[in-house]
Order: structure tokens, then C-alpha cells, then sequence
């Protein structure tokens, strides 16, 4: 099994009563949700292009986030990590971890290199 660097679950009212449970390897991120019929999808860091914290007033109240993830994976695009306790901190973890599976992997966006395509043409 995959070393996990974080795990938490979806929170009701800041209180972990939920099936929905949430955590990340040092490559992939997991989210599993049923009682009886468990469903586990996962995407690799690398293929996340976008991530996005949102905290509504009642999240901030009971002390949780919820975080937007876009990414390229077909079977789960762009999904929400929600209610989830340090969300911020959660966020950063995640974005470092993206950029470090994108350079081990050699992944390069396609925002990144229209932008190195248009300096060029830009200087000549």
C-alpha cells in the first residue's frame, strides 16, 4: 500500500460523520465513498491542473474548506474535496506535491508552453 501523507473524512457540521473519506500518497489522491457499496476513485498528482479553496461563512464556523480540483482524469474531472479541516494547509500540501510529481514525471502543461511559444515569438 502507498504511503499516505494525509487523510481526513467529509464533515457535517465540523464533525466527521460522513462516508466519504479523502487522502493522499506521495503520487495519487483517493476518494472513497459508500457504507455497504464502497467506491474508490483515484488520480495521479500529475494530472491535477487546478486547484481552488473555498470557505463559505458556515465553514469557517465550524473550522473546515472545501477544495475544488480540476484535473484531467476521465473518470473524475473536476471534483471537491469537502468540509475538510485545514483546508488551507490541506490546499498547499496538495499543490506542492502536484509540482513535484509534474517535474519527477516530466508533465508539462499546455498553458506553460503556449506561454514559452509566445515569448519566443514575442523577442523575435
Amino acid at each position: 500500500m502507498a504511503n499516505i501523507l494525509w487523510h481526513d473524512r467529509k464533515r457535517h457540521l465540523g464533525l466527521p460523520i460522513s462516508f466519504t473519506k479523502y487522502s493522499m500518497s506521495e503520487d495519487r489522491l483517493f476518494v472513497e465513498t459508500g457504507l455497504l457499496n464502497l467506491t474508490q476513485n483515484e488520480v495521479r498528482l500529475y494530472r491535477i491542473l487546478d486547484l481552488q479553496l473555498k470557505r463559505s461563512i458556515g465553514q469557517r464556523i465550524f473550522g473546515v474548506g472545501s477544495i475544488i480540483v480540476s484535473s484531467s482524469d476521465k473518470s473524475l474531472g473536476t471534483f471537491e474535496i469537502k468540509n475538510i479541516k485545514h483546508s488551507a494547509n490541506v490546499k498547499e500540501m496538495l499543490s506542492v506535491q502536484v509540482e513535484q510529481q509534474r517535474e519527477e514525471k516530466r508533465v508539462y502543461s499546455r498553458e506553460n508552453m503556449l506561454d514559452d511559444v509566445d515569448d519566443a515569438d514575442m523577442r523575435m
